[in-house]
């Protein structure tokens, strides 16, 4: 099965940044490595005219690869990096929903509202609050009253004469879930931009920057102005600015890229600076799947990271999957759908992000793996799936051959080279291909699906690009 294309392209954009190691062993899986070693549909004009273009970015030396200490001194961490309160258009008070995540497993989570911290005195009105419910149940200032009481809760009359809330900020509740070694919050911030194609009205550019210490204001587009690529490249631009200013790392991914259309592959590919998307984002209007004329979010992976391999000597993508949940009061843009599993020496901050920049992590919407380690001298990636009851699983190993061809009917863009079924699954990559990846599917749905017919998947990082 081969992945379909039908894409619109814009003008590329070029830059730079620092190479990733690639992922490393562990014990479970290198022993697998051990026991079993042995040696899209039809593209538009303008993905032609992209990739037979002249670039100008110089292609990186890849980094040595040197594998890592074994897996007793890391750790698995279940995080989510998208998740919206009050502070901008979510419906709950930041300090339940955070609870929530604590509850139910996580390890880390960053709040990451509209071009907002949780910083500073913001009132919200009640019956604001109220209406932002999407069930007719207790409502969530009611909820959060019985959870934490009235000395923790600030209410006040409005000038209007109504009820008004006073939502907590980040430091005052921090402590109240903050564990070291058990659980973390990272500051972070939907950067809400947006640009303006030849024709019709501004599309929305949305960038997390995850574990910020200020506020990174949207850089938007105008009518006539910069393009996709050029607007996404100056607000990752700004991330690092700030990250070398405080010398703090921030997490930076671009979310949703056929949320209203507005992005495409050709966008992603542009702007290098950019290491991390969402292959998998929870909220049901997000368009994953994508439709008949345009791809869903796994075949952007492959045509952008095809693209950047290929055409433009970089790096590529690494996907992440999270919730971007809103309602927590009935509705379906809730928590518990897409997740991050982040495989690090500690649950701190800089340790989480530098195994992510190391592409030491996997996205998931409901799969786990105990185990995943590649073997660059012999191409092989081995996986061990956690078990989930009567589950059975599928793996696919994924990629592009260097003999690709994006003019033909066949583009061999996100092939599938290989099938497997079961827990335990080494897969050999081909000679030819310029990168693979695998995606994982459970024969059971998740608990809190997002779309019609969808199964438990899990999505590993791209490997072998560098030989």
């Amino acid at each position: 099965m081969e992945r379909a294309a039908r894409l619109s392209g814009r003008g590329p954009k070029h830059s730079d940044f620092s190479n990733v190691t690639e992922l490393s062993h562990s014990k479970k899986a290198v022993k697998l490595l051990a026991m079993r070693h042995s040696p899209p549909l039809y593209w538009s004009f303008w993905l032609l005219v992209f990739l037979t273009t002249s670039f100008t970015a110089t292609p990186k030396t890849a980094a040595q690869y040197t594998p890592r200490a074994a897996s007793e001194v890391t750790h698995w961490y279940r995080g989510n990096t998208h998740t919206h309160s009050l502070w901008s258009d979510g419906n709950d008070f930041p300090e339940m929903i955070t609870e929530w995540y604590v509850k139910a497993g996580y390890d880390f989570m960053g709040l990451s509202d509209h071009n907002i911290l949780a910083e500073g005195d913001k009132w919200v009105s009640a019956d604001y609050i109220l209406k932002k419910q999407r069930a007719v149940r207790k409502g969530a200032l009611e909820k959060y009253l019985h959870r934490f009481g009235p000395d923790w809760v600030e209410q006040r009359t409005g000038k209007d004469g109504g009820q008004e809330v006073r939502l907590k900020t980040l430091a005052e509740y921090r402590s109240l879930f903050e564990k070291p070694g058990q659980f973390l919050i990272l500051q972070a911030e939907e950067i809400s931009a947006s640009y303006y194609p030849e024709e019709g009205k501004a599309l929305p550019i949305h960038i997390n920057a995850v574990n910020v210490k200020e506020v990174v204001p949207p850089i938007k587009g105008t009518k006539g102005g910069a393009s996709a690529s050029e607007i996404i490249g100056a607000n990752f631009q700004a991330i690092a600015r700030q990250e070398a200013a405080t010398g703090q790392p921030i997490l930076a991914h671009l979310n949703h890229p056929n949320f209203q259309w507005s992005l495409t592959a050709q966008d992603l590919a542009a702007v290098v600076e950019d290491q991390f998307f969402e292959v998998y984002n929870g909220h049901p209007g997000i368009n994953h799947l994508g439709d008949d004329t345009r791809p869903g979010d796994e075949a952007i992976w492959d045509i952008a990271n095809t693209i950047r391999i290929a055409e433009m000597g970089e790096a590529p993508l690494f996907g992440l999957g999270t919730d971007d949940s809103h309602t927590y009061h009935g509705g379906d843009v809730s928590p518990g759908k897409g997740w991050i599993m982040v495989r690090a020496e500690k649950l701190e901050p800089a340790a989480l992000i530098h195994a992510m920049r190391r592409g030491d992590f996997y996205a998931s919407s409901g799969v786990f793996l105990e185990d995943i380690a590649y073997d660059p001298l012999t191409r092989q990636i081995a996986l061990i799936i956690s078990p989930d009851g009567d589950a059975t699983f599928t793996s696919e190993l994924i990629g592009t051959r260097k003999g690709y061809n994006a003019t033909g009917a066949e583009t061999g863009i996100g092939e599938v080279f290989a099938t497997a079924e079961g827990r335990e699954v080494t897969f050999t990559l081909p000679e030819d291909a310029l990168y693979a990846r695998v995606t994982i599917t459970a024969s059971v749905r998740p608990e809190n699906p997002s779309h019609e017919g969808q199964m438990k998947q899990a999505w590993t990082q791209p490997v072998g690009w560098r030989n």
